[in-house]
């Protein structure tokens, strides 16, 4: 049995139950994560009923429905329910590794130094181009596997490493086959403007009309893309390159998510909102025209702690803002070699409450109600209601604060999806 067959075999008999047509989850306490009532939307002594994979109803102890009497009922001795997470940001498909790059960092050398050694983004590019679909898959499930591990029941993968029309469909290939693979939604976004890659080095007209574009378009015939993706900073592309991907995500029918504002304020929060972006991401240089437009426009706030300490920032996020405005807050791992190798979203939860400030309530919606927002999926996912999927995570805990404030540790009992 190779390795990933073998991890495979343990989520589906620690991790992972397939749900029969009618089912009663009892004895819990049910982080709904609805908002508008109690912290957390907690029901003490709940339970959840579960018909062809869908929420029937949640009720508090005693509360089941006198129709469903002889339903088949699993006991859970007072465990916490919550949604299974989600993780809403991540690179996980990529060749090689930058560890080198980080010790090179650690020991002194410039961004030009480890450039010129080979380092970089070109590196990752260079080790992705090399590797076929399939040893990009093999290569991103035992990333995949420790998110499923803490509970991750929706994941979403960006391309951006290939940077040839060939190389972004073959990582969004391996993308969607991992979503075959393992009982996990896998969401993927197109990210080709993400670099400019070194055969256009000071063309970035070139390579928006020869490669991304016409690449999104074949992207998009062979059902490939979720949304479209792009990274709007100076060392990236300017906003004006981004209204020109924007522009023909929307002639596709393609909602647009963007990174922005994460070393300085260009304005790509604002320009993304504008098309009603499901998000922007990092956002540590927003500024207030940036929030009210995502405030306007509805747009998630997704926030990546594990860059943010990785690269040692010290510019904060406008959390405060943000909050006041209302703008929903989502945390994820951003995991991708360069700037965040992580892939827990427990620590993206703890790092977003002693980094960011939020509360152990607002990480815990991050990485399941916001987050589910930030991929145009809440109408089926990220909280514990009537209507929604079934899919949870039941945690060794006795209160969901639990969940942010440990560190290193996983308590999940078992992940349950539909």
């Amino acid at each position: 049995m190779s390795i990933h067959n073998s991890l495979l075999c343990g989520f589906e008999n620690s991790h992972f139950s397939e749900v029969p047509v009618r089912r009663i989850l009892t004895d819990l306490t049910i982080a709904t994560m609805e908002p508008g009532g109690p912290a957390y939307g907690l029901v003490e002594r709940g339970a959840v009923g579960v018909e062809d994979g869908t929420i029937a109803w949640v009720a508090g102890e005693g509360g089941a429905p006198s129709d469903w009497r002889g339903v088949d009922v699993e006991d859970f001795s007072g465990r916490l329910m919550t949604p299974a997470l989600v993780d809403c940001h991540t690179h996980i498909v990529f060749g090689g590794n930058r560890a080198r790059e980080f010790e090179m960092r650690l020991e002194g050398a410039t961004y030009e130094e480890i450039a010129r050694a080979g380092g970089g983004i070109v590196s990752t590019v260079a080790a992705t181009r090399a590797l076929s679909e399939d040893e990009l898959v093999d290569a991103a499930l035992p990333r995949l596997d420790r998110l499923i591990g803490e509970g991750a029941g929706t994941v979403e993968i960006k391309s951006g490493y290939g940077l040839t029309i060939e190389d972004e469909l073959k990582m969004l290939r391996a993308a969607r086959r991992l979503g075959e693979l393992r009982p996990v939604r896998i969401r993927t976004s197109y990210l080709a403007a993400h670099a400019l890659p070194p055969e256009y080095k000071g063309r970035a007209d070139a390579y928006l009309g020869e490669v991304v574009l016409p690449g999104m378009e074949a992207a998009t015939a062979e059902g490939l893309v979720h949304a479209v993706d792009g990274f709007c900073e100076t060392i990236a592309f300017t906003p004006d390159e981004m209204r020109r991907v924007f522009d023909k995500a929307r002639t596709l029918g393609l909602p647009i998510k963007l990174h922005a504002e994460q070393l300085s304020d260009l304005g790509g929060a604002k320009l993304a909102a504008s098309f009603g972006a499901l998000s922007a991401d990092h956002l540590e240089y927003l500024g207030e025209d940036g929030v009210a437009a995502m405030e306007e426009a509805g747009s998630v706030a997704v926030l990546l702690p594990g860059a943010f300490y990785f690269l040692r920032e010290k510019k904060l996020p406008p959390v405060a803002q943000l909050r006041a405005a209302g703008v929903p807050i989502a945390l994820a791992t951003d995991c991708n070699p360069g700037s965040s190798p992580m892939t827990s979203l427990l620590l993206a939860m703890n790092m977003g409450c002693t980094f960011f400030r939020l509360t152990p309530e607002e990480a815990l919606a991050g990485v399941t109600r916001n987050a589910a927002r930030a991929l145009g999926l809440a109408d089926e996912i990220g909280t514990i209601e009537p209507g929604k999927r079934a899919e949870f995570a039941i945690w060794d805990v006795d209160h969901p604060a639990e969940l942010a404030y440990r560190i290193g540790d996983n308590p999940l009992h078992r992940r349950i999806v539909a």
